[in-house]
């Protein structure tokens, strides 16, 4: 009896990991594939919005290749690993506050018609991601920092569709700027949060 139960928790635990990662190839291909899109988009349009969103995608991608590596593995791997991420979107962060500090000493009108294409597009993709990894939210730190950033990539999604609104509306590049430096701000509290969450579930795992 005893070792029947165990049995079914291996392959209960097997199922739960080979479905985890199934979910993370799909949103894996789609990060690079929309990252890839974003990017020319970027510049073509000279959107700092558009930059953002692709640096974001790009992100995301080295992010759910890294929670690939670590399943099945311990803990304290796991905790590790989210802790690379949240240095990650900090690094986004970086890269992000670096190109506002450019266009502020280089203005320009980007063209507003490829940014909301771009950002129409991204949305819908970032959008099946989430929906993907949302089963997996409340497990791991590793999944769950995972839907941590795919959650970050809708309100970006939706923040640059407002930037092209904004150019399109007032002709001019300060929408694009601001959007920017709002999505700036949220990649340096989601890096907080998956950093808080590294650290606590490595230290519980000490204990």
């Amino acid at each position: 009896m005893g070792d029947s139960c165990g049995c079914g928790s291996t392959v209960d635990i097997r199922a739960l990991e080979a479905g985890q990662r199934r979910v993370l190839m799909i949103v894996l291909a789609i990060n690079i594939a929309t990252f890839v899109m974003m990017i020319t988009a970027a510049i073509y349009s000279g959107s700092s919005s558009l930059l953002s969103g692709s640096l974001d995608n790009l992100g995301d991608a080295l992010t759910y290749l890294l929670s690939l590596a670590v399943i099945g593995a311990s803990l304290r791997a796991k905790a590790k690993v989210a802790l690379i991420k949240g240095l990650l979107i900090f690094g986004a962060a970086v890269a992000v506050a670096i190109q506002i500090g450019w266009r502020l000493a280089h203005p320009e009108v980007p063209i507003f018609e490829a940014i909301g294409i771009a950002a129409v597009i991204n949305l819908a993709f970032n959008a099946l991601c989430l929906w993907l990894l949302t089963p997996y939210r409340f497990g791991d730190v590793n999944m769950s920092s995972a839907w941590e950033c795919s959650r970050n990539d809708l309100y970006e999604g939706v923040a640059v569709l407002l930037a092209a609104a904004g150019v399109w509306l007032f002709d001019a590049g300060w929408p694009d700027l601001v959007i920017a430096g709002g999505l700036l701000l949220m990649f340096l509290r989601s890096a907080w949060r998956v950093l808080r969450m590294a650290w606590r579930s490595y230290r519980d795992e000490a204990k």
